[in-house]
């Protein structure tokens, strides 16, 4: 199994870890480009590979435009870069979920609040929960933050998310952005910290740069000015602000 291959600028160094093998299937812990983007052109590659993903993601895998054209909106000019091509899923090889099944070693999670598609897949002989964005993002040493790019942060889904995670008691995630981590307790604590303090932060800031400051600051705190760069080479400060803001307004509404 391959969960997430990433863009498909990237996608070479999944085929090359391989040495030659295709897998069975690849799973989708949502359909964000950072996750999926690669998955139609991978495909290409494997006529015997299926794809696992949310019945609220399949749609936009099987026909990618819409996708694509609200991902233009934020990435403009640099789509091509960051994410490579992006090949349509052919119906029939997409195995369509519903976030609650147990298939062979796996029990699939619903985990929205960061994806409305979002599922977690926790490899039972292993314990290792596959966490997606979920669980948050933990870069070159420093803190968990969570990512919260528009349009579909829920902030009382994620908490609910988060307690579905501690309900199955896995003994490591395995998170996408980056690495494994056996301390689970500390890092979902450490999560719904970020989650509270982002969203006071996205509450009092008038515009996306005085919220970007407000999480520099913070962070270079936490860790230092190198590791905050590094987050946000990755985690774009807009995004947060902007996924924050319109979850606070539906929160409200």
């Amino acid at each position: 199994m391959i969960i997430d291959p990433g863009p498909q600028v990237s996608s070479q160094r999944v085929i090359d870890a391989l040495g030659g093998e295709a897998p069975r299937a690849i799973l989708l812990t949502h359909i964000h480009l950072d996750h999926a983007a690669a998955t139609g052109a991978l495909i290409e590659l494997w006529p015997e590979t299926e794809v696992w993903v949310h019945e609220r993601g399949a749609p936009h895998v099987i026909d990618p435009e819409r996708l694509i054209a609200s991902a233009t909106r934020i990435y403009g000019d640099e789509m091509e870069r960051l994410w490579g091509t992006i090949l349509p899923v052919p119906a029939e090889r997409v195995r369509v979920l519903s976030g609650d099944e147990e298939i062979g070693d796996w029990k699939l999670l619903y985990t929205p609040g960061h994806s409305g598609n979002h599922i977690a897949y926790l490899h039972e002989p292993t314990g290792t929960l596959f966490s997606g964005d979920v669980a948050g993002v933990r870069r070159l040493g420093g803190p968990v933050l969570a990512p919260t790019p528009p349009p579909e942060i829920d902030l009382a889904a994620w908490e609910r998310s988060i307690e579905l995670i501690e309900a199955v008691s896995p003994q490591r995630l395995a998170v996408t952005h980056f690495g494994v981590h056996d301390d689970v307790a500390e890092q979902l604590s450490a999560l719904r910290g970020d989650l509270e303090r982002a969203a006071g932060w996205a509450q009092e800031a008038p515009d996306a740069e005085t919220y970007a400051a407000l999480q520099a600051e913070w962070l270079i705190g936490a860790a230092d000015a190198e590791t905050a760069a590094g987050y946000f080479a990755v985690m774009r400060s807009q995004d947060g602000y902007a996924g924050l803001k319109r979850a606070l307004l539906r929160r409200e509404e």
